[in-house]
């Protein structure tokens, strides 16, 4: 990475003025660079979002940040990633979504005035802020690449584009104002903290999220299709881990390529977990090696360049075939899940697919004489030292989307044409735990695929993918 010895960072501590010579020739000779920007695909859906989240909070100013840049170490940040609040109601993308920026829904008589506050683009006369284009590391375009210019931002979103540097003024004017705190130090000085109302917003603005629009299902059928293309590419990949000492990082990386040729990157941290890695929920350190004859849970997604994920898993034989104790857990799982899907359907319980595959678990445990609560009354819940978490979530912008709806509409809810989630059953087996006969010890394993509840049942989006065993020997055969 290049050093800016002569023209160091602005507000560094070992700032100083660049020589007036060198500052005047970067005022000058720049060819007009305008660019169209037709308006994104999903900003009419945007839109309509906008304006449920108006008529719910009439004659209240309602502010969401896209959030900052984060430290990873000194003076390098993290790559990017605008808070999915901002993303739904902008329908902005991944690469160029702008730091700092924020919306604002301003009340008016009839409902609300959107606006978004950003950095434009730097300007490049010598005037105020003329110099970050060349001096600034964390946003001059010479350093990190060019932003819209606020026409361009306006044409792309749809909505009113102002300053960033106006926002202050913006929200000085006394209106009733709910904000999604925590992202922005701007906007949460500007609002005192109101946890009720708070809470009221982000719960709304997740319950948004739990029915897919058609835009965000195309979304998603592109997330899911990514997801699976990578899996393909770690099935044929596998031969190749086996050879290297930390093949699970062979495994992370042949993924992690795939999410970054097809969209903006990684809906999470992949979890590429060989051997008894595999019982360790979310193994995300993936420095172990892979080795013929183990298994290895592999449970990644692709985000696409709007920032929805895919999420899926597969466990697969690293030597295309499994072990008799290996067959045995895979094949419970597998029924388990099988039950799972098959209690998908509109108006069912959101948990009633987890029961359903939670009762197949615990009736094959049962068979096997594996009761770690001992011979009292049979009870699906004693087998939780086995299967630790549950057995889906809702899949969006985030992996575990909607995560702030009340119970009411999402856990205690009922499934709609719409829902996107997936049906993820899993067996651990710790290798210490004595409860379990030894040749079972270490295994892992979990399958989860990605669904859309339709009006008369659920579409399996992942289906692409092998999930029955004898099948999945065979993917991982013909990779090799």
């Amino acid at each position: 990475m290049g050093r800016d010895e002569i023209l160091p960072h602005e507000g560094a501590s070992h700032d100083r003025a660049a020589p007036p010579t060198l500052a005047e020739c970067f005022t000058q000779g720049w060819a007009e660079s305008a660019r169209p920007a037709p308006v994104l695909p999903g900003a009419a859906y945007a839109a309509k979002r906008r304006a449920l989240l108006s008529a719910r909070f009439p004659g209240e100013r309602i502010v969401v940040p896209a959030g900052g840049l984060k430290v990873r170490s000194n003076d390098f940040d993290y790559a990017f990633r605008p808070h999915s609040a901002f993303l739904h109601l902008t329908a902005d993308e991944g690469a160029s979504a702008v730091p700092d920026s924020v919306l604002v829904l301003e009340p008016t008589g009839t409902g609300h005035e959107a606006t978004v506050f950003t950095r434009p683009r730097s300007p490049r006369d010598g005037g105020p802020n003329g110099t970050e284009f060349y001096r600034d590391r964390r946003y001059g375009e010479f350093w990190v690449g060019r932003r819209r210019t606020l026409a361009e931002t306006s044409d792309a979103l749809g909505l009113a584009a102002h300053p960033r540097d106006d926002l202050a003024r913006a929200l000085a004017p006394h209106v009733p104002t709910r904000v999604v705190r925590g992202q922005d130090p701007v906007v949460d000085a500007a609002a005192p903290p109101t946890a009720e109302a708070e809470s009221e917003l982000l719960a709304f603005l997740s319950e948004l999220r739990l029915v897919k629009d058609a835009w965000e299902v195309e979304q998603m059928r592109a997330a899911v299709g990514h997801t699976v293309a990578a899996f393909h590419d770690v099935a044929c990949e596998l031969p190749a881990a086996t050879r290297l000492a930390r093949g699970e990082r062979w495994i992370e990386g042949t993924f992690n390529r795939r999410a970054r040729l097809e969209g903006y990157g990684l809906g999470f941290e992949t979890i590429a977990a060989a051997g008894a890695h595999a019982c360790v929920l979310h193994w995300m350190r993936n420095d172990g090696p892979v080795r013929d004859g183990e298994l290895l849970l592999l449970d990644a997604g692709v985000e696409t360049d709007a920032c929805y994920t895919g999420d899926v898993t597969r466990t697969l034989p690293v030597g295309g075939r499994f072990s008799d104790a290996q067959r045995q857990v895979y094949d419970l799982v597998y029924a388990a899940q099988s039950a799972g899907i098959a209690a998908l359907r509109p108006g069912a319980r959101f948990g009633d697919f987890h029961d359903a595959a939670t009762r197949v678990i615990a009736e094959g445990l049962d068979a096997w004489g594996l009761r770690p609560a001992g011979t009292g009354p049979h009870d699906p819940s004693l087998y939780g030292r086995y299967t630790v978490c549950g057995t889906g979530h809702m899949l969006g912008l985030d992996c575990h989307d909607c995560a702030d709806a009340r119970s009411s509409a999402y856990h205690d809810g009922v499934l709609e044409p719409g829902h996107v989630l997936t049906v993820e059953p899993g067996l651990y087996f710790q290798p210490d735990d004595l409860t379990v006969p030894a040749h079972m010890r270490g295994i892992g394993v979990r399958i989860e695929d990605d669904f859309l509840v339709t009006a008369d049942g659920a579409e399996c989006l992942s289906s692409a993918l092998p999930r029955a065993a004898d099948d999945v020997e065979a993917w991982v055969t013909a990779a090799r």
